[in-house]
């Protein structure tokens, strides 16, 4: 894992991105985590988003820990992590006190907790998403590619997705839009309600 800085927005691009944070390397629900986005990172790259990873951690840790990962997971972390020794990116999204300092070697998972979020990120460099979850629970990263699909789609068509909405499903007309236009865009479109207008999803 080569040390090499990168200029954030400059390495997004025109791309979307995700960063998913940890509060220690060699974490146990983490290790698990950062293998499962190495085997499903083409999943991610279908759908031109970028994964970056963060941890609380100097750099040559992260070399150690992605040999971990590979010999329990079966997959060797290939995206960057970021190594945020210096707690400056954890403190600028608010993932710990802007009063933190120290070496990050003496400090415990428990110390940076909060450091467990997940970030996405659209071509615009706006966060589009943020969840934040515990220590003992591990992220679901399918249900992270889910809200992309939505993301993706609501970013071009204008339209919503209902619960539990999965790629190819119908999807809700948005409320911006009125019935007049609404049967213009999306012909034979269906109201159980006037509030509820649903359409097949657009290609």
């Amino acid at each position: 894992m080569a040390l090499r800085r990168i200029g954030f927005h400059d390495w997004i691009g025109d791309s979307w991105a995700v960063l998913f944070s940890h509060p220690k390397d060699f974490t146990p629900v983490c290790t698990t985590e950062l293998g499962y986005m190495a085997r499903i990172e083409p999943d991610f790259e279908r759908r031109n988003v970028k994964i970056i990873g963060l941890s609380v951690d100097p750099l040559g840790n992260h070399e150690r820990w992605a040999d971990d990962i590979e010999e329990t997971q079966g997959s060797r972390p290939m995206y960057p992590i970021i190594a945020d020794s210096d707690f400056n990116v954890a403190k600028l999204y608010d993932m710990l006190p802007a009063s933190t300092s120290g070496d990050p070697t003496q400090r415990t998972p428990a110390d940076n907790q909060t450091v467990r979020n997940v970030f996405v990120i659209g071509p615009d460099k706006k966060v589009k998403l943020i969840l934040v979850y515990p220590m003992t629970t591990g992220r679901n990263f399918d249900e992270v590619l889910r809200v992309i699909d939505s993301l993706q789609l609501t970013a071009k068509h204008r339209v919503a997705t209902p619960v539990n909405w999965k790629q190819g499903e119908d999807v809700i007309i948005a409320g911006s839009v009125s019935d007049d236009e609404a049967k213009q865009i999306f012909p034979g479109y269906t109201a159980p309600k006037p509030y509820i207008r649903i359409t097949p999803q657009p290609r």
